[in-house]
């Protein structure tokens, strides 16, 4: 049997946590294991109860949530966080990837909208369409970072990201190990100064390589 999403749920108000509760307490591909109303409650919680994703709100007390999700995911790297709110800001979902998310949600989204997008970041894949990845790309742009060329095999792996497999996909379609895959996807990130799929895909699409 596959073993529940261990989820920490993180925002200021009791009401929204409440909402997301009660959505995600019907899943059986879900378990919420903590909450938190802070950015500094979402550190402690993710230490002490190492969740596998993080789903966290923007604009709270004491610590914020890009400020948080930049140290999840520096003291746990393995810790999936998605940023989930209202805001339509495009440079709040760059600042949000800029800090290690794995993804972005909006808080308007029906519930099947938001448990297909949750599943698939906690599979890494990406729901995300074309005109936000590209939209993203246009902003990290702007940092003009040299990039170095990737391989042939590189590029295999990077469409497929860009597609939206997974590691295990990957890896069955190139036969090849998920530990190769993993080894490919640590190599282009460093060629491109990249930190995550999401940004993968949007450099992809920018690029005409899918």
């Amino acid at each position: 049997m596959t073993q529940p999403i261990r989820l920490l749920i993180v925002d200021d108000h009791h009401l929204a946590r409440e909402g997301v509760k009660e959505i995600l307490e019907c899943q059986t591909e879900f378990e919420i294991v903590g909450e938190a109303s802070n950015g500094l409650q979402a550190v402690e919680k993710t230490k002490a109860l190492m969740p596998d994703l993080v789903l966290m709100d923007i604009s709270m007390p004491k610590m914020n949530g890009f400020e948080a999700t930049k140290e999840i995911k520096k003291q746990f790297p393995n810790v999936k966080v998605v940023i989930m709110t209202v805001s339509y800001d495009i440079t709040d979902w760059f600042e949000a990837l800029k800090r290690g998310a794995q993804g972005y949600l909006l808080k308007n989204l029906n519930t099947e909208d938001m448990l297909n997008g949750l599943k698939a970041y906690a599979m890494d894949e990406i729901p995300m369409s074309k005109e936000m990845a590209f939209r993203i790309w246009k902003e990290f742009k702007k940092d003009g970072q040299a990039e170095q060329t990737l391989s042939a095999r590189e590029q295999d792996v990077l469409q497929l990201v860009a597609k939206g497999h997974s590691n295990k996909e990957i890896s069955k379609v190139l036969n090849i190990s998920e530990n190769t895959v993993k080894t490919h996807m640590k190599n282009i990130l460093g060629k491109l100064h990249l930190e995550n799929r999401v940004q993968l895909a949007s450099y992809a699409y920018d690029n005409g390589i899918v």
